[in-house]
């Protein structure tokens, strides 16, 4: 399969993979308290555990369960027990096909937002990084991944694409958050302080 041909999906994936490689596993990222070691375990748990995935969205709410403990311990526990190289080549070779992460239109569904914003994480919390130029197809679906991060934040948002001043508006407010679609959501995704937007 020719890198044209892989799905935005597959290419975030294999680039943050490259990345994992290079910084090895103590490398800051824009998680915080995470290292490039934790970012890779929780990758390689969100694929092969099914049983982790209530946890992650539980946390994504802002709600502390135990569900998320037990994600969290999983994540602990690979990183415990499992060569760094060994996990990111995890990473890289992506979730088996006997679980639904596996299953192609699935894992691009719901691993396309996943891996840009993971990918992101790495790259922005080393020195120097600057934002990458992606293709408008790429862009377009990172535009819809943004509308659905947005959900409706207190007082409301317009977010608008620079790039073609498309907006989707998040809410009743009137206050306007603008950028291209990665930036977008980046800040849509709680990275604000290395999403490169105009606004609040």
């Amino acid at each position: 399969m020719t890198a044209s041909s892989r799905s935005l999906a597959e290419r975030e994936r294999a680039g943050l993979a490259d990345l994992l490689d290079r910084l090895g596993p103590d490398a800051p990222t824009c998680c915080a308290g995470w290292t490039t070691a934790h970012l890779a375990a929780h990758l390689v748990v969100r694929d092969r555990r099914p049983d982790a995935l209530a946890g992650f969205g539980v946390e994504r709410l802002g709600v502390a369960r135990p569900l998320t403990a037990w994600s969290h311990r999983l994540e602990d526990r690979l990183r415990a027990t499992t060569p760094y190289p060994e996990v990111v080549a995890r990473v890289r070779s992506g979730p088996p096909v006997w679980v639904p992460m596996g299953w192609p239109v699935v894992g691009d569904a719901v691993n396309t937002a996943e891996f840009a914003i993971h990918h992101e994480d790495a790259r922005r919390a080393q020195p120097g990084w600057a934002p990458r130029e992606l293709a408008r197809a790429d862009q377009d679906q990172l535009w819809r991944a943004v509308r659905y991060f947005a959900g409706r934040p207190p007082g409301g948002v317009v977010l608008r694409r620079t790039d073609t001043g498309a907006e989707h508006r998040a809410g009743e407010g009137r206050t306007t958050v603008a950028g291209e679609p990665m930036e977008l959501l980046l800040w849509a995704s709680g990275r604000t302080d290395v999403a490169r937007v105009t606004g609040p």
